[in-house]
This record gives structure tokens, sequence and C-alpha cells, in this order.
């Protein structure tokens, strides 16, 4: 077992939280904890993640709504940890895509195994491209680094080198507002002498491309006014 793999907790009682990140981290992975349904899908958007441990009872939204959200980013496990233990709501959970279920209270050698097992089926046998290292994510948008193909809501978007580098550029820091002169240096490999036309044609082309394949026309990229470019959030 990879004890490099990340693991997100969300949970709003800080006092289970802290003993989940405790136990984790004890066991050699790398932890975070999430208070509420909004920062959980900040994390997954903005991170990769190979395990979630949910509790359903969390302010901003409900966990049934953080786990289809989830599902549209990653498909790393969701182990929901929660004190509704009837047989319904457990299969309508599974059915959502949660993977497993722990009832409070718990034991935490019982989390330890559940969390352990499931990691260790996904990361050997998932053909998952998320936890790889080559493959950049944000939002439904996947670019992979070695194959140099990028999918939007599972379809293939094709690019041309400069659009495709302009992207992995964007996806490497999402946070970052990288200037036009940020681009062209990077992306050209040249010194930026102030005409932002080529610039501003490139992004112009990677908006609509990315933009006529996902769901719902969104916009992936935010011009910051006389700032530059950045994912919008």
């Amino acid at each position: 077992m990879d004890k490099k793999s990340k693991i997100l907790v969300v949970e709003d009682d800080l006092d289970i939280n802290r003993l989940l990140l405790n136990i984790f981290q004890n066991e050699g992975y790398i932890c975070k904890g999430a208070f509420s349904g909004t920062e959980a899908l900040m994390h997954v958007e903005n991170e990769i993640w190979h395990m979630i441990l949910l509790d359903l009872m969390i302010p901003g939204l409900t966990g049934e709504e953080v786990i289809s959200r989830i599902r549209r980013i990653t498909k790393a496990p969701i182990i929901i940890i929660s004190a509704k233990t009837n047989k319904k709501t457990k299969v309508e959970l599974l059915e959502k895509g949660a993977d497993d279920f722990i009832c409070k209270p718990f034991d935490p050698d019982e989390v330890v195994a559940r969390v352990n097992s499931n990691l260790r089926r996904y990361l050997e046998f998932s053909s998952d491209e998320l936890i790889k290292e080559d493959v950049l994510t944000y939002k439904d948008i996947i670019l992979n680094k070695e194959s140099k193909e990028v999918r939007v809501s599972d379809s293939l978007v094709i690019l041309t080198a400069r659009e495709f580098q302009v992207l992995e550029l964007l996806l490497t820091n999402p946070n970052k507002v990288y200037s036009k002169a940020n681009i062209f240096e990077s992306v050209w490999g040249e010194e930026f002498l102030g005409d932002d036309n080529t610039v501003n044609v490139h992004v112009s082309r990677l908006r609509n491309k990315l933009s006529k394949v996902s769901r719902g026309g969104e916009d992936y990229i935010e011009t910051i006014w006389a700032m530059g470019y950045r994912l919008r959030k």
C-alpha cells in the first residue's frame, strides 16, 4: 500500500475530523480536513485525492449532492461515515456513487481496514488516470501530458500544440492569474514585447473548444481585467 496516497476527510464535527486525520496521519497517509460540502468540492476540484471520507450531515451542500458532484470529477473511492444506518439510505448512497459505508460510532481499526481495502483496489485495478503524475485535472477537464490528449466530460478535444501548452500551464496552478507575458514567455519561449494578440487568439480558440464539449457550455477560462487569465472557479 502506497502511504503517500492522499485522503480528504469531510466532517463538520471538529473532534471527529481531527480524530480521523490523526488516525490516517499516523498510518502514514497525507490527509486534509474539510468541514462543509462546498469546501470539499473546492479541494476535489483543485487537487488529486485517492480517497474521500464523507459525513452526510454537513453544511453547505448535502452529502448526497457532494457525492454526485465529486463523481463528475474523480472516481476515487468515497466512504460514507454516518449515523444514518437504515438499509434504504445505504442503498441510495451506493447507487449515487459511494463505495462503502461506516456507521457512527465507529471503530478506528475498522475504518483503517476499510480505507486500506478500498484504496488497494483503486490503486491496483482502477484505470482512472487521475492517479497518475502525468495527468492534470480541473473540474471535468483531464489533460494527459504523456499522450498529449485532453478530454472534457469524456469527450476528446483536438487542440493545437500551443493550445495544449496554454491549457497545461493554466492547469498546473489553477488559482494563479497568468499575465499575457507569463503565457507568451512560457509557451513560446521568447521575450514578450507587448503584442498580446497572439496570446488572445490562442486563449480564445482554446476557450471555445473546451466550451463546445462541456456540460452546459461552461467557460473554463476567466479573463481578469488588466491582469490576464486563470481557470474559472
